[in-house]
């Protein structure tokens, strides 16, 4: 559907959350004041659902439902994109609904906004039959460092201020993934802001090197790299200074059994890496009882395939 006309047809998308691989800070840009980073984005099978539909009759702009998320839904991120993704092709259809079912948690370090403006961006271009894969990618960019990786959810290396990915093959063998969410939100410019009052950067011929020891630890499907030091996140400090109880669900993953704990993105989420999916879900099941923020375990790897997205 590219102009005005009747009904379109109902369309669904999944978004998948992402987690961080490894997650290391540089300098911020003088063209646009973001930060630098190299980080190995996965995606898992956690993930909001969306439905994208022509709008009620009388409607004058797209509007976006997604409950449980706070503030005007004109400013979520998945309006944003359709905005965007209209500027940019001259799409002219009437004015749709958007329904974003939550699943992933707000604000957590998951990237669920990202992962819905995706979503959005996919799905207008699925309605629309305009724009490719690089239009998408270009306004991704422009609406966030986690957006572009979660244009194709997968495994990529992404560096830049997230907007670069590298490709990377799908993991030959599962692990698990345990997910300790919070009761609390973080804010992401928060969290940076913090890690650059301690000065959490690295500088650049170091991220460099972080870059090229990601790409060959990965290159060939490991699950996780052999060489745990990668598997570190520079906001991790900033998290726990701004939310000292993430300092808990850390000692409470590696109580739990976990391989390696780590935060995830900007927090507040903490995650539990174990070589065997089913060690994680034993371990999601131990805990249930012990926190009242939700927990759960998923499988990553080789039989266990992403949501369609």
């Amino acid at each position: 559907m590219s102009g005005h006309g009747g009904a379109m047809r109902v369309l669904h998308a999944l978004a998948p959350a992402k987690i961080n691989l490894g997650l290391f800070l540089g300098p911020t840009r003088a063209e646009d004041g973001r930060h630098e980073l190299v980080t190995v984005m996965q995606s898992i099978s956690l993930a909001d659902e969306l439905t994208l539909e022509s709008g009620p009759a009388g409607s004058v702009e797209d509007e976006v439902l997604c409950p449980g998320v706070p503030g005007a839904p004109r400013d979520n991120l998945a309006a944003a994109a359709l905005r965007a993704f209209r500027a940019s092709t001259g799409w002219d259809a009437r004015p749709l609904r958007l329904r974003i079912e939550k699943r992933i948690p707000v604000a957590a370090g998951l990237g669920g906004g990202s992962a819905d403006a995706a979503a959005a961006l996919r799905l207008a271009r699925q309605a629309s039959g305009l724009g490719d894969e690089r239009l998408l990618l270009e306004l991704a960019a422009e609406l966030g460092a986690d957006v572009p990786g979660q244009i194709s959810p997968g495994r990529w290396l992404a560096t830049g201020a997230g907007e670069r990915l590298q490709a990377l093959p799908d993991p030959g063998s599962p692990f698990g993934v345990l997910v300790l969410a919070s009761t609390a939100g973080l804010s992401t410019a928060e969290v940076y802001a913090e890690a650059d009052r301690l000065g959490l950067q690295r500088p650049l011929r170091l991220l460099r090197e972080r870059e090229q020891e990601l790409s060959t630890a990965f290159e060939h499907g490991a699950a996780l790299p052999a060489a745990s030091e990668l598997l570190h996140n520079d906001l991790q400090r900033a998290a726990v200074s701004l939310c000292p109880q993430m300092a808990d669900r850390l000692r409470r993953a590696r109580a739990a059994g976990a391989d390696l704990e780590m935060v995830s993105g900007s927090g507040p989420t903490v995650l539990g890496l174990f070589s065997r999916p089913a060690q994680a879900e034993l371990a999601a099941g131990a805990l249930q009882d012990l926190d009242p923020a939700p927990i759960c375990a998923t499988p990553v790897g080789a039989g266990f395939g992403l949501p369609r997205a």
